[in-house]
C-alpha cells in the first residue's frame, strides 16, 4: 500500500476533519432526528472521546503515566475519534434507506475506523495497544449512541441537502491540512507539569529494560 493512500486513510481520523464534521452532524441530528435529546447525546459522546484521549495524552506527556510493558502512551486519538464519528455519520446519512443498504452503510461506518487504526500502525505513529484502546473507546461511545437511537425516526436527505452536508468534509479531505492537536497537548502538558520537555516513548520504554 502506497504512502499516499496510507496518509489519505489516516486523515479520516484527523481532528481537522472530524471536529467540523461533528459540528455539522450535530446540526443535522437536531434537524433530521425525531429524538430531541439526540443532539445532546451526540455532543456528549464526541466530547467524551476527545476529553478521554486528551487526558490520557496529558497524563503521559506531562507526568510519564503510561505502560512500558504494553508500549502505551495514551489512546490513539485518530482511532478513538474516527470510531466515535463515522458509524454515527453513516447511520445518519442512511436513515431513510432500505434496511439492507442501511446495514451496508453502517458497516462502512465501522470499517473506516479500522482502516484508520491500521494506517496509524503501518505509519508507526502508534503501538498496537494504543490503537486497540482507541478503537474500543470510540466504538463503545458510538455504539452507545446508536443504541440510544434505536427507536428514533430519521428524515431523509434530498440530493441538495446531502451535497451541502458533505461539502465541508469533502473540501477538508481534498485540502489535507493536518490539525496541530498533538503539539498543543505537548505544550499544555509541559506547562501543567512544570517540566522542561514532554515525556517521550523512548524514555518510557527504557523503564522496561
Amino acid at each position: 500500500m502506497s504512502w499516499h493512500i496510507l496518509h489519505f486513510l489516516t486523515y479520516f481520523g484527523d481532528s481537522m476533519l472530524l471536529i467540523p464534521t461533528a459540528v455539522i452532524m450535530a446540526i443535522l441530528i437536531n434537524w433530521k432526528n425525531s429524538d430531541r435529546r439526540a443532539v445532546g447525546y451526540w455532543v456528549l459522546a464526541f466530547c467524551a472521546a476527545g476529553a478521554i484521549v486528551s487526558l490520557s495524552k496529558i497524563a503521559f506527556l506531562g507526568f510519564g503515566i503510561g505502560s512500558a510493558r504494553y508500549n502505551f502512551t495514551g489512546f490513539s486519538g485518530h482511532s478513538a475519534m474516527s470510531a466515535t464519528l463515522w458509524p454515527v455519520m453513516l447511520w445518519l446519512l442512511s436513515g431513510r434507506l432500505p434496511p439492507l443498504w442501511r446495514g451496508f452503510a453502517l458497516g462502512i461506518g465501522y470499517l473506516i475506523p479500522l482502516m484508520v487504526g491500521a494506517s496509524r500502525l503501518i505509519l508507526n505513529y502508534h503501538s498496537h495497544s494504543e490503537v486497540f484502546a482507541g478503537l474500543i473507546l470510540g466504538f463503545t461511545l458510538s455504539s452507545a449512541f446508536l443504541i440510544s437511537q434505536r427507536h428514533a425516526r430519521l428524515k431523509g436527505f434530498s440530493t441538495g441537502q446531502l451535497t451541502i452536508a458533505l461539502l465541508l468534509p469533502l473540501v477538508l479531505l481534498g485540502h489535507g491540512k493536518l490539525a496541530t492537536t498533538q503539539q498543543f497537548l505537548q505544550r499544555m502538558s509541559v506547562h501543567i507539569a512544570g517540566i522542561d520537555h514532554a515525556w517521550t516513548r523512548e524514555e518510557l520504554l527504557k523503564m522496561r529494560q
